[in-house]
This record gives C-alpha cells, structure tokens and sequence, in this order.
C-alpha cells in the first residue's frame, strides 16, 4: 500500500529525464506511488515507458528565445496542455509534484498551482532554464545543482542539494564494458559521448583524428541516432553506438578518459565515477551557454580540462585528449578530495517537507 503519490515532469531531451530516475528508487523505498507527464513527441516517452512507469501525454509548445513563426500558435498548445494536465492531476490526486524542467514542465507546474498542489523543481544547470524562469512563481522549492545557482533565485525558495546521481551508474563492471566492445588488449579507453542527441561536430573530429587516437586508446564513441559511420564499423578497437542504455554503467566504468558535452547531470555523474573528462561545451550559438559555465566550473575545480568548440580545429582535439592523459593522475586526485553529494537524498526530503507543510 503506497503512503504518498507523486507526479513527476520534465523532458525535451535525457537531460530532463535521468534526474527523475535516480529519484525512483529512493522514492519507492519511502512509498510513492509514481506517475509521470511528459510530451508525447519528446524522448521522456520512451525513457519512461521503458522504466514501467505509468506516462500521461500532454500537448506542448517549445519556448524560444528567438524568433519563429511557431511563436505565435505554440502559446496555445501550453494553454492545452495546462487544460490537459488539470484533468491528470484531478483525476491523479498527487501529494506533490516533481519537475525537472524542458517546456513540458511548464504547462504541469502551472496545472498543479491551480489545483494548490505543491511542486519543487530542480535545475541542473549554473543558471536556470527559460522553462525553470517561468515555473518559479508556482514552485514551493527550487533545488540547484552548482552553489552559484541560488544567487539567480528570488526570496528563500533555493536549496542547494547538488545533482541526483543514478544508483545503477556506479555499478558497472570494467569487464563486462570491454567485453560489449570486443575490446581484446589492455589499451587505456577514450569514450566519447556529444549528447543524448549526439554532436556532428565533435563526430567529426573524433573521426577525423581515430587513426591517431587508436593507436593509443581503445575507443568508445557514442554518436547518436542516425551517425553510424558504416565505413568504419569494423574497426579493431573502435566501438560505435548510435545510444546505450542499459549497458551505459559497464561502458562509463570500462572508459579511462572521457570526451564529452557539458551538461550538468553528465559531468556530476563523471565526477562521481573519478572520470578525467575533456568538456566540449556546446557554444553560445547553439544554447544559452549554460554548458560553458558547467564546463568552466569544473575546469575552475582541476575536476576536468576544457575545450570550446571555436578551437576544435586540426590537430588541436587530438593534442588535447594526450594532455587529458598525461594529467590523469591530478584530475584523479581533485575529484577524490571533492565534497560534492550525490543530490537524491536532499531531494527526497524536500518532497517529503512539501508534503507534510
């Protein structure tokens, strides 16, 4: 018999979603009944279905920052799906809401003030989202990742609990990751992972500098959906994969080094496997550059080294990552001496408050 019942949000991209599962487990452990609302286009459908949680779709606008045309119609999908997301939660009758955030949150928030239910939110990144901006008026509590973060949050409404780490991803084997990769010497590992969406860019590069990287790494290269290079399938030693789930923990525990985005929840995840990370925040022109702060918050620490996009040039990524090796040991060492926690507890218990308060 459940205590508590809890509708958790968020999605766009893995980012919004991940956070949510590593609360999972702790919330089951405390008697939450789960239930989620997401999008029915974004990747939070099948992320979610996967994990047997039972998913309520909702119609969604995308809040820009620039123009476009969708500007002016997509204010009404949001008004749908506020509509759509009263009627889950009269229906549902939750104790509290969790979201993290993406521009399906918005509409849930909104629903969930209405019916007077409380929410806290999380906000991964050193400052908030557009989405996260706009749910604050209607959040309880506003959980931040990075310490700098409560500066950008008004009244008392900040909590800093740090980023909630999943259980299972500090349970890979090293083993059993070599093994998925057909990995058969005692090479060190490169893994390489540009997003849940995968990065052209960083591709590209990797690619165009593998015949060099293999001869001193054995490679990992997570590329995203639709970037298989068919031409290159076979390669001894080079591993492709357009997305891992599952098997994610056994390949992050099997990798060395690690080349990759600067998304808050994958760089705290690295920090707690004591991963030297080389971060290739994505730029100004494609985000809010809210990777690049992430990237030069853990660069500040001596957790990773750092490498924006404008420099991926020539020879110049290849040189990097031999500079990611040579200073292994050091990297190792501050993040060792590191006082960051994994969030999952701080968080469950600001539900738990909401929900007695």
């Amino acid at each position: 018999m459940y205590k508590y019942k809890i509708i958790m949000t968020g999605g766009g991209t893995a980012g919004h979603v991940t956070p949510n599962l590593a609360l999972i487990p702790k919330l089951k452990e405390c008697g939450f009944e789960i239930k989620y609302i997401g999008s029915n286009e974004g990747i939070e459908k099948e992320i979610i279905t996967q994990n047997r949680i039972p998913f309520y779709g909702i119609s969604s606008g995308k809040l820009r920052r620039y123009f476009d045309v969708k500007n002016f119609t997509d204010p009404f999908k949001v008004m749908k799906g506020i509509i759509q997301a009263t009627r889950i939660i009269s229906k549902e009758k939750p104790d509290v809401i969790f979201s993290k955030g993406g521009f399906v949150a918005v509409p849930v928030v909104i629903a969930a003030s209405i019916k007077k239910i409380p929410v806290v939110a999380h906000e991964s990144d050193m400052t908030p989202g557009l989405a996260n901006k706009l749910s604050a008026p209607f959040c309880n509590k506003l959980c931040v990742t990075f310490r700098e973060s409560l500066n950008y949050i008004k009244g008392d409404k900040g909590v800093l609990t740090g980023s909630p780490i999943r259980r299972e991803i500090l349970t890979g084997d090293k083993e059993l990751g070599k093994k998925i990769c057909g990995f058969k010497d005692n090479k060190e590992i490169l893994f390489i992972m540009g997003g849940s969406l995968g990065s052209q860019l960083i591709n590209g590069e990797i690619r165009k500098n593998l015949e060099k990287l293999l001869k001193e790494f054995n490679v990992i290269h997570i590329c995203g959906k639709g970037n298989l290079d068919k031409n290159i399938m076979n390669r001894q030693g080079y591993k492709q994969f357009e997305y891992v789930s599952e098997d994610l923990r056994h390949l992050m525990k099997a990798a060395d080094y690690i080349v990759s985005r600067a998304g808050a929840n994958s760089i705290f995840e690295f920090l707690a496997l004591k991963k030297p990370t080389l971060l290739i925040p994505l730029s100004k022109k494609a985000s809010r550059g809210d990777q690049i702060l992430n990237a030069k918050s853990f660069q500040k620490e001596g957790y990773s080294l750092m490498m924006e996009e404008e420099s991926l040039k020539d020879n110049a990524l290849y040189e990097k990552i031999l500079e990611l090796k040579e200073r292994k040991s050091e990297l190792i060492k501050n993040m060792e001496s590191s006082k960051s926690q994994n969030g999952v507890d701080s968080i469950v218990g600001i539900l738990m408050d909401s929900i007695k308060k």
